[in-house]
């Protein structure tokens, strides 16, 4: 079986996908491509996405394919319709392709309206509003006919068969309340004294929370993390810090970002209006409909101590925040500064800075990642020279 991964909604995504393909992402507990590749541990896997991103991320085409929607969130009935999918069938919802069985993505189908639920990320601001339910789905195809590791006996545990412990984490006096979600904790991972989590909350393997966090519902910290302070309603896609106090709410950060020390976000207007996201096909802010949206960060974006970011804020890629007072609601990817003004972030230092960053995970920044960024950098010139 060869599933091949498409993007329809792309554009809607980034900055996040501008560094990577939309299978890529995190909501929920797994990345796209993780969820469906525990309900197809069979198939083949690969990427139709853009040409730049090709290198990392391959494409493998075969006299017959099913072309998967990345944004889609499998569930056991998607997952039945799929596989019982004829050749040169589409399954349809609403005008969304969730699949397709063909040899090549243009070809005429047939078409199979789909009718049960389907939940689907196609702005970014889903991928924390859709996380309460990505991490229950997530959470039971992990934990299905799994054991935990036990609970130990100085944490405060409500509803504790909703918690699931895997192997090698480390939990020291907290509470966690799995009363209204479940609470997935990931392989080696730690959760620090005094520390009160809400489900649904998910924190994978090697993440970290620090001493006092309070985490609401609907957060997931990606694998390697480290996250202190307040946070609700949040996804971190992994490789990423906020180790001190301050809010993050209703928000999704990249991977290899830092959030300095007491960096404050707000999703809340004082008016209660709708929030506007910056929108990079249309080039201007378009409304979210929500009332609650905070900040949406790149990958290898940082910003400063006591950053104040307002309700809304999008920062590209690679850019670096810090100063006083509140930026713009929109920072583009590759700039340097604050509330008095930007400069590019030149490539060298970008790289300097992220080798440093990675190796402390033990990761490298190869030469195709190198290549990636550097076209990340001249795709957005357009939005920098707006400086």
């Amino acid at each position: 079986m060869n599933i091949v991964f498409i993007e329809p909604f792309r554009e809607n995504l980034l900055p996040f996908t501008y560094t990577k393909p939309t299978s890529q992402l995190r909501c929920g507990i797994l990345t796209f491509e993780e969820k469906w590749k525990h309900y197809f541990p069979e198939a083949r896997f690969s990427h139709l996405t853009e040409n730049y991103l090709g290198k990392k991320w391959p494409v493998n085409l075969e006299e017959e394919n099913y072309f998967i929607n990345a944004s889609v969130i499998p569930n056991s009935s998607i997952i039945e319709a799929v596989r019982n999918l004829k050749s040169n069938y589409s399954l349809i919802q609403n005008g969304i392709l969730i699949a397709k069985k063909a040899q090549n993505i243009d070809d005429a189908t047939e078409i199979i309206e789909y009718s049960s639920e389907l939940l689907v990320v196609k702005n970014t601001w889903d991928i924390f509003s859709l996380n309460h339910e990505a991490i229950a789905e997530d959470f039971k195809i992990l934990t299905d006919g799994r054991t935990s590791q036990p609970i130990p006996d100085h944490v405060i545990a409500f509803n504790p068969d909703n918690i699931f412990i895997e192997e090698g984490a480390k939990i020291f006096n907290c509470t966690l309340n799995a009363t209204d979600g479940p609470i997935y904790i990931g392989k080696d991972a730690e959760i620090m004294e005094s520390s009160n989590i809400r489900g649904p909350f998910a924190l994978c393997e090697h993440g970290v929370i620090k001493m006092g966090a309070k985490i609401y519902t609907g957060t997931t910290i990606g694998p390697y993390s480290k996250i202190g302070g307040e946070v609700s309603n949040s996804v971190v896609q992994g490789y990423s810090n906020k180790g001190h106090d301050g809010f993050l709410g209703n928000s999704v950060i990249g991977e290899w970002c830092n959030l300095g020390a007491d960096t404050n976000t707000s999703n809340l207007k004082n008016n209660y209006a709708s929030v506007k996201l910056w929108n990079y096909t249309n080039g201007r802010f378009t409304d979210t409909g929500l009332q609650f949206c905070g900040l949406m960060m790149g990958d290898h974006s940082k910003c400063g101590i006591n950053t104040m970011f307002n309700t809304g804020t999008v920062i590209g890629v690679s850019a670096n925040v810090f100063g006083e007072g509140f930026p713009r609601n929109f920072i583009p990817s590759y700039s340097w500064g604050g509330k008095s003004g930007f400069m590019t972030y030149k490539l060298n230092k970008v790289f300097e800075v992220a080798e440093v960053v990675m190796n402390r995970r033990k990761k490298e920044l190869n030469q195709v990642d190198k290549e990636i960024l550097e076209e990340v950098f001249n795709l957005t010139l357009d939005f920098r020279k707006r400086y």
